[in-house]
């Protein structure tokens, strides 16, 4: 999203991904919020940028987690 005069403000997602992630797993998404759920485990948070959007998406096939659902959330990043 961008803000007056240039300034870029990230967008904020919710990331969606198959199963219970453990703790190990979780410390590779920093600055996200994480709910674990019975069947998922979803990450809140702000992402910058498109770039930032796609070295999360290219860490969560690394570490072989299965994407469930991704969508912006409406709204302004905190």
């Amino acid at each position: 999203m961008v803000q007056g005069r240039g300034e870029r403000v990230a967008d904020n997602y919710e990331i969606r991904i198959k199963g219970r992630v453990g703790d190990a797993v979780i410390q590779a998404f920093e600055g996200l919020t994480v709910t674990i759920e019975p069947v998922e485990t979803i990450l809140h948070g702000p992402i910058p940028d498109q770039e930032a959007l796609h070295e999360l998406l290219a860490e969560l096939q690394a570490l072989g987690l299965e994407l469930v659902e991704l969508r912006r959330l409406p709204g302004e990043a905190s």
